[in-house]
């Protein structure tokens, strides 16, 4: 391993014509993994409420990718794709599963007492992700944020699943607070100081919902979105002479409306005046200016990206580190967030059913941002059609290591180089076991659609995005031909999962 590690270093030779003598370390790579953020919510996207500069800067210094889509449309298959490169037909998780056998696993305050209560269920101790195999090639490897793949005392906690570092909620259900009683650092709880608020509480029946000092007991000192960058920028500057990976899936901006006093009362001035949200509709926290405290969420991650931004420059290691940006799904429907208003999908359909835990456009399609100084041309874009499950290979290529492990992933690195030999996916695959069921495929213009699956509907609606990219008009009569082809898509993409939870008694037992 020593004379691999040795052999890869001499690939990055800087100015080796000018001065042979120099060196550099191969690449850092910063994955940004935002959580709800949909494609239409950043400026270099297409939004015009919302300000994101540093984002867009980014996009300008690098490329947006317009087809690219997330593995699944929630939280934890979507991050399990992420680092598996194996799509979620194949994925060891294919939903979100709160492992609800451990006990009362949504009682706040009993998750505060029993660590056991906290996290998701776990992939298998045989799953590989590739930030172990990054470990392997002399990376050092950090995560903060959310985890969502395994409870704290499983065999699938970030320590054990590639992360030398980590820092951040283990439980999706705990990020259900942005002022949490705890954060997780490696395998140790870290106290914070805030007061236990139980998430989901809603505004007092007799508080004037007008009034902004009716929300102050919901203002707490530790904001865990600021511990998480803090930390980010923390592990970039302890290994900024080393090779590094940092995975920074921050918990923004998915539920529940918090953010600094400075971006809410920003927006507010910016919008005026609107309705405040109770919380009484829908759970999460109630909100004085629900719009401007989401806008204010998104500002927020961007201020802070810029943050990171900074400080690779200030540390010289900005021109050798790759920066990868987008999102695990689509923007979410509820709790008075108003994303139709923002129209967070862009010019797909934001409602519910459309959106956030749907396998239609809305909740699949992601903006994708890749920015390497002097590798990919500035301002660049490209409709390359490419998933989750690809930025594993992708990563691998752009740091020319071999990847010798299954996955379902293609790399698109050559459409980020701008090379002529980008392989092509057949087709994208998608299952999503929850929301009734769904399935999706997508191949050139073409999308095909399969809701209600838990009802044994196996009806397959078929739709020529380059016509109609809401999927609103259902070609699937006019087209046997294509409807045939995608059914057998679908039952060669469909291995049956292990946890009874994700399993389709229309596919598992044989009747598609």
């Amino acid at each position: 391993m020593y004379l691999y590690y040795t052999l890869l270093m001499s690939l990055y030779l800087f100015g080796s014509c000018q001065n042979p003598s120099k060196k550099e370390t191969p690449p850092n790579v910063i994955l940004i993994f935002a959580d709800d953020l949909g494609y239409g919510e950043l400026g270099a996207y297409g939004q015009s409420k919302i300000e994101t500069p540093h984002l867009d800067k980014l996009a300008s210094e690098g490329m947006r990718l317009t087809s690219y889509y997330t593995g699944s449309p929630v939280c934890a298959p979507s991050r399990c794709i992420l680092l598996t490169g194996m799509h979620s037909g194949h994925a060891v998780i294919r939903g979100n599963d709160e492992a609800g056998h451990r006990g009362e696993v949504w009682d706040f305050l009993a998750m505060a007492s029993d660590p056991y209560l906290e996290g998701q269920a776990p992939m298998p101790d045989t799953t590989v992700t590739f930030p172990m195999l990054l470990q392997k090639q002399g990376y050092t490897t950090g995560m903060c944020g959310k985890w969502g793949l395994g409870h704290p005392l499983s065999v699938s906690t970030p320590n054990k699943k590639g992360f030398d570092y980590f820092y951040g909620y283990n439980c999706q259900r705990q990020a259900h607070t942005l002022t949490p009683l705890h954060l997780w650092e490696n395998d140790l709880r870290v106290p914070l100081s805030n007061d236990t608020i139980v998430y989901h509480t809603d505004l007092p029946i007799d508080a004037d919902s007008l009034n902004p000092h009716s929300y102050a007991y919901l203002d707490q000192p530790d904001y865990a979105p600021e511990l998480i960058a803090n930390q980010c920028i923390q592990f970039v500057r302890k290994n900024k002479n080393q090779p590094f990976f940092l995975y920074w899936a921050t918990p923004i901006p998915h539920l529940p409306l918090q953010a600094p006093k400075k971006w809410v009362d920003y927006y507010v001035q910016k919008f005026g005046d609107e309705p405040p949200y109770t919380g009484r509709n829908g759970g999460y926290f109630p909100a004085r200016y629900p719009k401007a405290t989401y806008a204010a969420m998104i500002s927020y991650l961007d201020e802070n990206i810029g943050k990171l931004l900074k400080t690779l420059e200030e540390l010289k290691i900005d021109d050798n580190t790759i920066i990868l940006f987008t999102s695990d799904n689509g923007p979410t429907y509820v709790s008075g967030t108003d994303t139709p208003w923002f129209d967070s999908a862009g010019p797909f359909k934001t409602e519910k059913g459309w959106g956030k835990g749907s396998l239609r456009e809305g909740g699949i399609r992601m903006p994708f941002i890749a920015r390497w100084s002097n590798h990919i041309t500035p301002g660049t874009s490209s409709d390359h059609m490419c998933s989750s499950q690809d930025v594993m290979a992708t990563i691998f290529d752009l740091l020319q290591i071999p990847l010798e492990i299954e996955h379902d992933g293609i790399s698109f690195a050559p459409t980020l180089l701008e090379q002529d030999d980008q392989e092509q996916h057949e087709y994208l695959y998608w299952e999503f076991p929850q929301s009734g069921g769904q399935r999706a495929l997508r191949w050139g213009d073409w999308k095909a659609y399969n809701h209600n699956l838990k009802a044994d509907d196996t009806t397959i609606y078929l739709y020529n995005l380059s016509e109609d990219i809401q999927e609103q008009n259902d070609v699937a009569g006019q087209h046997p031909d294509k409807v045939r082809f995608v059914q057998q898509a679908f039952k060669k993409e469909h291995v049956p999962s292990t946890n009874p939870r994700w399993q389709y008694d229309v596919l598992d037992k044989g009747s598609d």
